[in-house]
């Protein structure tokens, strides 16, 4: 976890992004990323179990959550407008 994350941004084992929410950008190994159809992006962290015990995966968690955030793809959900 990092200092600046707020709740509700939090980078898990395994994240889902809409295309929608915009494009995942690189991210570092191990961390895999796997098209989901047209529909967006899926996102491993790490192929064993992730585990906040390992410092490890709490770095890479971190890193991730950085570059993530930069990308925008960490920004609040906002309602669908009705049009």
């Amino acid at each position: 976890m990092t200092e600046k994350a707020k709740p509700g941004t939090f980078v898990g084992w395994v994240l889902y992004f809409s295309r929608l929410r915009g494009t995942v950008p690189p991210l570092p190994a191990p961390v895999c990323i796997e098209p989901v159809e047209d529909k967006g992006t899926l996102v491993i962290l790490t192929p064993e179990r992730f585990t906040a015990s390992n410092p490890e995966h709490v770095a890479l968690a971190a890193r991730v959550h950085e570059l993530l955030d930069r990308a925008g793809l960490l920004r609040p959900l906002q309602p669908w407008s009705a049009s």
